[in-house]
């Protein structure tokens, strides 16, 4: 059984919210100086999602150590897919619910609009594999699972040894498909489980499987290292962003993706972590962290009703106001939101936090008869 680390489930909670923030864009539009803002924002939030996979990747090494890997595998899919599928029951009726309305306001008809999405929402590729056919934000789900049994694959054969070296290969050919697109045109979609989620699997997992546990005096030098690697991914993200496209800083909110220093960035702060297990343990965080996963998959349905609150105060004549909410409020707003929906979800029994997300599966076997 691996050894509980306090400081990684309070990073779960922490790298949540700048999800959040990363989705939200505070201060966007507002002049050069909120643009440069909002760039540096986006561009430090951007170790969140990398972070989810690496711990996934280490907790999965610990938890299958001379165990058959396919076991764990199993009884992740089963959590991801419910968790996959509560995300879907909220998104899709929200998101083809908005279209729907704003057509109806358009003078269009809303049957041919739902006869028109629901297709595209169920497109099996998008649907099953990239995550994306319904909300962009779900795409985490289906490459987290790939990216596991991408892994597992290599243990099963004895060789994960070679799972590492050839994620890496597959994530030089994803930094060209999003950040380096100067460099060569990729024709195919590389934010997925391939060519983004095995390779930080597969670090995280490397990680545990060869008990790479930092002493704590070597904490203090990776902190520096985070932070050194912190400004790497700054200057990377503004090279790329405005001098290589032959624009002025701040011209307009440049919306990184991940480069080559993200991955330093992130192993450096997981391993500071690893040498500091306890830290956070005396604070509320470790046990918020639990709730990490419910925000993240919620958060896409409550920005949309923010979204849509800005846009009636807007219409309302209420621009300035709006202006002002979006960008102080909206964040806390759908966190808090996410948070609450997330737990009324559990209370009525749709799902189980730290158990099943299959809807309504809490409700049905408390009524089962035994």
């Amino acid at each position: 059984m691996a050894e509980r680390v306090h400081s990684v489930d309070a990073m779960r909670i922490v790298a949540v919210v700048f999800v959040v923030l990363i989705h939200t864009d505070p201060f966007q539009g507002l002049g050069t100086a909120g643009n440069a803002v909002n760039f540096g924002i986006k561009t430090t939030a951007r170790f969140a999602v990398p972070f989810f996979f690496v711990a996934s990747g280490y907790f999965f090494a610990r938890k299958a150590a001379d165990r058959d890997p396919r076991a764990y595998l199993a009884r992740r899919a089963v959590a991801l897919g419910s968790v996959y599928a509560f995300g879907l029951v909220l998104a899709v009726p929200a998101f083809l619910g908005g279209r729907m309305a704003r057509d109806a306001t358009a003078g269009r008809s809303i049957v041919d609009t739902a006869l028109g999405e629901l297709p595209a929402f169920f497109d099996p590729v998008e649907f099953l594999y990239y995550g994306t056919s319904v909300s962009e934000v779900l795409w985490f789900l289906p490459a987290l699972l790939f990216s596991l049994a991408f892994v597992a694959a290599f243990a099963v054969a004895g060789r994960t040894d070679l799972a590492l070296p050839v994620a890496l290969c597959f994530h030089l050919v994803g930094l060209l498909g999003t950040s380096y697109t100067m460099v060569v045109d990729v024709p195919f979609e590389v934010r997925d489980g391939l060519f983004f989620g095995f390779f930080y699997v597969s670090l995280g997992y490397t990680v545990g499987r060869r008990g790479w546990t930092p002493a704590r005096d070597r904490s203090r030098a990776l902190l520096g290292l985070v932070a050194c690697f912190a400004v790497l991914q700054l200057v990377e993200f503004s090279l790329l962003g405005y001098p290589l496209r032959g624009e002025p800083f701040g011209s307009y909110v440049f919306a990184p993706s991940y480069g080559v220093s993200t991955a330093l960035l992130t192993v450096s702060l997981f391993l500071f972590l690893l040498s500091r297990p306890r830290l956070g343990a005396d604070t509320p965080l470790p046990s918020w962290g639990v709730y990490a996963v419910g925000i993240y998959v919620v958060h896409p349905v409550v920005l949309e009703a923010v979204r849509a609150l800005r846009d009636a105060l807007t219409a309302a004549g209420y621009g300035v106001g709006a202006e002002v909410f979006w960008h102080l409020g909206a964040t806390p707003a759908t966190l808090l939101g996410a948070l609450a929906l997330y737990r009324l979800a559990h209370r009525l029994r749709i799902v189980e936090i730290g158990g099943t997300h299959l809807p309504g599966a809490p409700l049905l076997s408390s009524r089962w008869p035994r």
